[in-house]
């Protein structure tokens, strides 16, 4: 064991199982960080959750000897939790019973082994840098890479390889781009910069690209404005594709394409029995509170860009040649908007989810949610990476992102992400500018 891990209150509040994280290492708890926790145990959220489930951890694993001693663990590694007695304080105005002192007694004592503060607080990172302590984020269940995966790929094709697609539909792809199930393609003639034709990985075979079945239709009179669009219509109206992810900055359509693609499925194709649309009003767990008002008048503030989308949506149909939505559609029970408190336990069949904002639940959030979808339920994922309120996550670490990582392999489900902006030309100029 050439390295000592000192974990941070953040790192336990975010993963329960973070000391098993470290195999055949020695991991340090400060007791100031288990009494931190403790404070968080009545917490209906998932920090709470967290705080809970490690301390029965902790009081399991206690029995296999002295805590303060250390104790090893199954994966090889050890665990040990350090208290200073003292209460005064060092120089740098750090009470000696902080992760930043005994990181920096551990150095001294043992200046052979490399001593790693482990945190989900930037400034205490930067504490630990200015004190000459090595210290890192946790990056259990980060994505980085999610930053830069569109869901789709641009293809240079032969004009025999076109003629050969737009003949009979399928196209055997040999190329060194790696291709997943459900991802999207915009294919170009070789040479040439313009569009050929729009196309998809087909779902069981990566290397087979077939047509797209939904570029000419709208949904709810809605038709998609650009090729990424484009994609999120073929993901959202495809049966055998039970959860999409969307992610893209404010005004590129991701929610009201979602909303739109719900309505079209429950009211029109009858594919679903309802439409559940959702937010994120604070941490999953929480009542609404006791302010006054039923639980409409209550939600209203939070829903609002729900309730904008879903007018906008009956506002464009209405004026269409053939309208198919009622006009008391906000009155109907086939449309559901209500907030995330309740999912929990719940089992959710024949319907088409929405969950917008997703970017602010934690992966455990996520996790609860995605695991209530029953048999032929659909699950909608929108948000934007960069814009997130919870303070122990980031753009990698969030439940969006995590859900878009673990499931870009798998053929239930499809990640578009959204750049163009259609909202309006001055919004649009606002993301760029701003």
């Amino acid at each position: 064991m050439n390295k000592i891990y000192i974990l941070d209150t953040t790192v336990i509040l975010n993963d329960s199982n973070a000391i098993f994280s470290f195999p055949e290492e020695h991991v340090i708890i400060p007791l100031s960080v288990i009494e931190k926790v403790d404070k968080f145990k009545r917490e209906m959220n998932d920090l709470g959750k967290n705080a809970r489930e490690f301390n029965r951890t902790m009081d399991t694993l206690r029995k296999r000897g002295s805590l303060t001693e250390g104790i090893e663990l199954n994966n090889k590694g050890t665990l040990q939790i350090l208290f200073r007695a003292s209460k005064e304080q060092n120089d740098a105005g750090i009470s000696s019973d902080s992760v930043l002192t005994i990181g920096k007694n551990m150095r001294d004592d043992q200046p052979k082994k490399k001593i790693i503060i482990v945190s989900k607080d930037l400034n205490l990172r930067l504490k630990a840098n200015a004190l000459g302590l090595h210290a890192e984020g946790y990056e259990k269940d980060r994505f980085e890479e999610i930053m830069d995966y569109n869901g789709w790929h641009t293809l240079h094709v032969s004009q025999e390889e076109l003629d050969e697609f737009n003949a009979i539909g399928t196209l055997n792809y040999e190329g060194d781009i790696k291709l997943r199930p459900n991802e999207f393609l915009n294919l170009k003639l070789k040479g040439q910069d313009k569009t050929a034709a729009l196309a998809r990985v087909a779902i069981h075979a990566p290397n087979i690209i077939v047509p797209l079945r939904f570029s000419s239709e709208d949904i709810s009179g809605l038709r998609p404005l650009n090729m990424e669009q484009t994609f999120v219509l073929e993901a959202l109206l495809d049966e055998n594709i039970k959860l999409v992810s969307l992610q893209g900055v404010a005004g590129t359509g991701k929610t009201l394409l979602a909303v739109a693609a719900g309505l079209r499925q429950v009211l029109r194709d009858f594919t679903f029995n309802k439409i559940l649309v959702s937010r994120p009003i604070m941490p999953m767990g929480k009542d609404i509170g006791f302010l006054p008002g039923d639980i409409d008048e209550k939600l209203r503030p939070w829903m609002q860009p729900i309730f904008d989308a879903v007018e906008l949506i009956r506002s464009i149909d209405r004026r269409s040649s053939k309208p198919v939505l009622p006009s008391n559609l906000m009155d109907m029970e086939e449309l559901q908007i209500e907030p995330l408190t309740y999912i929990r336990g719940r089992s959710i069949p024949n319907q088409y989810m929405v969950i917008d904002e997703s970017q602010n639940l934690s992966p455990l959030e996520l996790k609860t949610i995605v695991t209530r979808m029953g048999k032929n339920s659909k699950i909608v994922l929108t948000g934007d990476v960069e814009q997130i309120d919870h303070p122990y996550m980031d753009s990698y670490s969030n439940g969006l992102a995590y859900v878009a990582g673990r499931f870009r392999d798998n053929p239930l489900a499809a990640h578009i992400k959204l750049t163009k902006g259609e909202r309006s030309e001055l919004a649009e100029a606002a993301v760029k500018l701003l």
